[in-house]
């Protein structure tokens, strides 16, 4: 949707719109009209940007993609880890 590159449906992530909300679909089970995207944030934002969401899922006005962009997150992106100090009763000397 965003680069506009052909690639086969195992490497795209499926997403439909619930409610005016774009939901991730990774199991490709949920009812509906979908789009397929690139598991990339770049791709969403171009297709973001181009309001590609709404002529491909035939939906009138904007979606909400902040469920597909948490999804896309890496990992440690979506939680902050705050290191813990563990001090022992070592003896520094």
């Amino acid at each position: 949707m965003g680069c506009r590159t052909r690639a086969s449906s195992d490497g795209l992530l499926r997403v439909v719109a619930v409610d005016g909300v774009l939901v991730p679909d990774p199991r490709r089970r949920l009812p509906g009209r979908g789009a397929w995207l690139h598991p990339d944030l770049e791709c969403l934002g171009r297709a973001e940007r181009r309001s590609a969401f709404s002529r491909a899922l035939r939906v009138p006005g904007s979606l909400d993609v902040s469920e597909v962009r948490s999804h896309l997150q890496p990992t440690g992106a979506r939680e902050t880890l705050v290191p813990v100090r563990h001090e022992g009763k070592v003896d520094p000397s």
